[in-house]
C-alpha cells in the first residue's frame, strides 16, 4: 500500500485521466503523438567536472529573480536529455512556480558526448555526487531537490538511499521510476511491447555508438550485435562496469535494494498501468516501513504520462511542486 500521508496534511490531489488519453499506453505515447512543450527561452551552461576528466553537460533556468527555493537537479531516463520532452515540461513549470531547476546530462548523453568519452548507468551515482560538489556555490546556497524520471529515478533513490554523499540534498522525488531492473527488462522484452523495446534498443544503440565514445573494437561490436535490451546490458553494459553479468549489474544497481536506507523527505510517483514497469515492483514492498518515504501509485498514468484531466500540466508535476511546498521546500517570494 502507499504511504500514507500525515493526519495534518490533506491528500494529493488525485490523478484522473484526460481524454482521449486513456489507457497506459496512450498515456504513454501522447507527448510523442502530439508533440511536448516548446522549450525555455535562454538558458545557461554549466560543464561539470568528472575526476576522469570527463565534463558533464547541465542546461540551468531561473527565475526572474532569487525566490530562496532550492535548487532542483533534473536527471533524466534512459537514453534521453535535457531535451526530453517530460524534462523541459517539468522545468517549464516549475520554473515559472520559482524553482531554479538544472537539467543535468548524464556521462555521455548527447549534449554531455562532446566533453565525455565515458558512459552512465542505472547505479552510477558516483557521477551524480560529482557534479552537484561541481556546482557553484551560489546556486546550492539555499540547498538542492533531486528529482529523477524513470532511470533517473532509480539513480536518485539509489543516491539518497546511500546516505546522500555528505552533500546538502534536502529531498528527492522520483517518477515512473524502474525500482526493479531485473523485472523491468524482462517486461520491456514481452510481446505486447514490441514496438517499445526495438525503439528503446535502437536508442541506446544509437546513444552508446555516438562519436566520440570511449570504446573497445569488442565493445562496438557488442553493442551492434545486441538483439534486446537484456544483451545490451549483458554484453556491455555489465562489463564495462566490471559487472560479470545483467543480472549482477541488475542485482547491484536497483533501488529497491536501497530503500530502507533514505532518511530524507522523499516522493516517489508511479502508473500501476505503466506498460514498462510491472505494478507487482511497487505492490511487493512494505511502503509502511519506510517513513521518509511518501508513495502515491495511482491506478492510470503511464510511463511518465500523467496527462490528467485538471490541467496541460502533466499531475506528477503539479504534485511534486505541492509536495515540496508541504517540505517547506517552495519559494518563499514569487517573481512578478
Amino acid at each position: 500500500m502507499p504511504h500514507e500521508t500525515p493526519v495534518s496534511a490533506p491528500p494529493l490531489p488525485p490523478f484522473r485521466e484526460r481524454a482521449p488519453w486513456f489507457g497506459g499506453d496512450l498515456q504513454t505515447l501522447r507527448n510523442i503523438i502530439i508533440g511536448g512543450p516548446a522549450e525555455l527561452p535562454g538558458g545557461e551552461r554549466l560543464l561539470l567536472a568528472m575526476p576522469d576528466g570527463d565534463r558533464l553537460a547541465a542546461r540551468l533556468d531561473r527565475p526572474a529573480s532569487d525566490t530562496g527555493a532550492p535548487l532542483i537537479v533534473l536527471a533524466h531516463g534512459l537514453a534521453g536529455s535535457e531535451s526530453s520532452l517530460h524534462g523541459i515540461a517539468t522545468a517549464r513549470y516549475l520554473v515559472g512556480e520559482g524553482w531554479p531547476v538544472l537539467r543535468l546530462n548524464l556521462r555521455g548523453a548527447a549534449p554531455s558526448r562532446p566533453t565525455s568519452g565515458g558512459r552512465y548507468h542505472a547505479g552510477k551515482t558516483e557521477d551524480l555526487a560529482e557534479a552537484l560538489r561541481g556546482l557553484p556555490a551560489e546556486l546550492a546556497r539555499h540547498g538542492i531537490v533531486l528529482i529523477g524520471n524513470s532511470l533517473g529515478g532509480n539513480l536518485v533513490l539509489k543516491f539518497i538511499g546511500e546516505g546522500g554523499h555528505g552533500l546538502p540534498v534536502r529531498a528527492a522525488i522520483a517518477v515512473s521510476t524502474p525500482i526493479d531492473l531485473a523485472a523491468t527488462c524482462a517486461r520491456m522484452m514481452a510481446p505486447r511491447n514490441f514496438a517499445y523495446h526495438r525503439y528503446m534498443l535502437d536508442q541506446m544503440k544509437r546513444e552508446a555508438l555516438a562519436p566520440g565514445a570511449a570504446l573497445a573494437t569488442a565493445e562496438r561490436a557488442a553493442i551492434a550485435g545486441a538483439r534486446s535490451v537484456y544483451e545490451f546490458d549483458d554484453l556491455f553494459v555489465a562489463p564495462h562496469f566490471g559487472y560479470r553479468d545483467a543480472p549482477e549489474y541488475y542485482e547491484a544497481n536497483a533501488a529497491k535494494n536501497f530503500l530502507a536506507g533514505v532518511r530524507l523527505p522523499t516522493l516517489i510517483l508511479h502508473a500501476l498501468d505503466d506498460p514498462w514497469i510491472p505494478a507487482d515492483c511497487y505492490q511487493a514492498i512494505d511502503w509502511a516501513n519506510l517513513p521518509a518515504i511518501e508513495t502515491v501509485l495511482t491506478k492510470g498514468g503511464g510511463h511518465m504520462g500523467f496527462h490528467d484531466a485538471e490541467s496541460l500540466t502533466p499531475w506528477h508535476d503539479r504534485i511534486s511542486a505541492q509536495w515540496l511546498a508541504r517540505q517547506g521546500l517552495g519559494p518563499r517570494i514569487l517573481s512578478a
